[in-house]
């Protein structure tokens, strides 16, 4: 993952639990790096176990703090010079979802690296979608919820999120049913 990833870890732990959490925590996961730059990319399991130490010093599962994570990414990146490219992707929360894959696109020009999920919207109802969720990696459901719910935050609209389908017990891909209604 690129280092705007664990940047953005670390920006969240600081913000919510101070400094001396983050070193903790850095530490815990074994961790040496003072600080992440956000166009390099570094292993997926050095984030993992940024995560999993997190967890464990915070006493949260490994599930909040990726939902957590994925809600405080929405006003993270927007705030880190993505906002524009965000604005381009859609004035609501079904038209931003649809365009998730045009705009992991875009944002690959900068980060030639980047291996993004794929998102496919269906079954699309004024209130509701299903959101069908496929990436290489594993485990970052919990984070695709957050994300939902931090674009809820971020279009003013009331979420409810549901997982229907799970590859870690056998799907093919994660699934969720969201259910919205704009304020």
């Amino acid at each position: 993952m690129y280092g705007l990833v664990n940047k953005a870890i670390e920006d969240m732990v600081c913000t919510y639990f101070g400094e001396d959490t983050w070193e903790t925590i850095k530490q815990k996961a074994k961790v040496d790096i003072d600080a992440f730059s956000s166009m390099d990319a570094y292993p997926d399991d050095l984030t993992h176990k940024l995560v999993k130490a997190a967890s464990q010093v915070l006493g949260m599962s490994s599930s909040e703090i990726l939902q957590a994570f994925g809600e405080y990414w929405v006003l993270y990146t927007a705030q880190e010079g993505y906002g524009q490219m965000m604005d381009m992707a859609g004035d609501n929360l079904p038209e931003f979802l649809q365009n998730l894959d045009n705009l992991h696109t875009r944002v690959g020009l900068s980060f030639p690296q980047l291996k993004p999920p794929s998102f496919q919207c269906t079954h699309i109802q004024k209130d509701s979608l299903q959101l069908h969720y496929h990436s290489s990696r594993q485990g970052l459901a919990p984070m695709v919820k957050g994300l939902v719910k931090g674009l809820g935050t971020r279009f003013k609209t009331e979420i409810s999120i549901t997982q229907t389908n799970s590859r870690e017990q056998g799907a093919e891909h994660d699934e969720f049913s969201i259910e919205y209604q704009e304020n």
